[in-house]
């Protein structure tokens, strides 16, 4: 995979994940209490991660129940629309998930870990069409090496973001021209490492109303990094597991 740095194509979206700084405590979620949650979960075979397989899988689903929908409300924004693109690419060696990680200077959730994505505009002509651009104009993923095989149930998100996920196969041989306003890096985590319960720690924090937040992470070592996939990103790929593992 190659990275090149391009201008902002539209340094004025808002990121999906944007909120007032004052609406949400900052923490560092890597510090919170987790448990391993996998209640015994078997991770999904290698032969359900095909292309084959996961174009059978959308063409013909299961009946299945989304284990998450809607993170605690923490703002007063109206809610939006807004899409991500799962990015399944096909590598050799087995299938991965492209990622972004988001700038440090941002003045909301720097640094963390995210599918590309944002806000649905009134020119996309669906969901899907939102998802492509975002890719594009966040990483410079070309939709020719794209082919979408639909869509799962929308996340809201803390921010009042009403996301829908776009899962897509990614053929490789792209090459990525990353935004660096929005974009500090993108990397891959495999699918097959991120399809095993195993490797979700579900945590829980006190929220500002009383209530209990809870999420998962899924904490992967790339080399000498680690990437530290939580909140909404991990809650849309464990609802990507209970949907291939239905």
């Amino acid at each position: 995979m190659t990275t090149s740095s391009t201008s902002p194509q539209d340094a004025s979206l808002e990121p999906v994940n944007a909120v007032a700084p004052s609406t949400l405590p900052p923490f560092d979620p890597r510090k919170a209490p987790f448990t391993v949650r996998n209640d015994g979960l078997p991770a999904v075979p290698a032969a359900q991660l095909t292309a084959q397989a996961l174009r059978a899988r959308f063409e013909t689903p299961p009946v299945w129940t989304p284990e998450l929908r809607r993170e605690p409300r923490m703002t007063e924004r109206v809610p939006a629309q807004a899409a991500v693109l799962v990015p399944i690419v096909q590598r050799p060696q087995g299938a991965t998930v492209l990622l972004t990680e988001r700038t440090a200077h941002l003045s909301t959730h720097s640094g963390q870990v995210a599918f590309p994505g944002g806000r649905v505009d009134p020119e996309d002509a669906n969901v899907a069409a939102a998802a492509l651009r975002e890719a594009w104009e966040e990483v410079g993923l070309s939709a020719q090496y794209v082919e979408v095989l639909g869509n799962l149930p929308t996340y809201t998100t803390v921010t009042s973001f009403i996301v829908t996920p776009v899962v897509a196969l990614v053929q490789p041989g792209f090459e990525l021209a990353i935004n660096p306003y929005e974009v500090a890096d993108a990397f891959e985590v495999p699918l097959a490492w991120l399809m095993d319960p195993a490797n979700h720690r579900h945590h829980t924090v006190p929220a500002p109303d009383g209530t209990k937040r809870q999420w998962y992470s899924m904490p992967y070592q790339d080399g000498a990094d680690e990437r530290f996939v939580w909140g909404a990103t991990a809650g849309m790929l464990r609802n990507l597991y209970r949907f291939l593992s239905a």
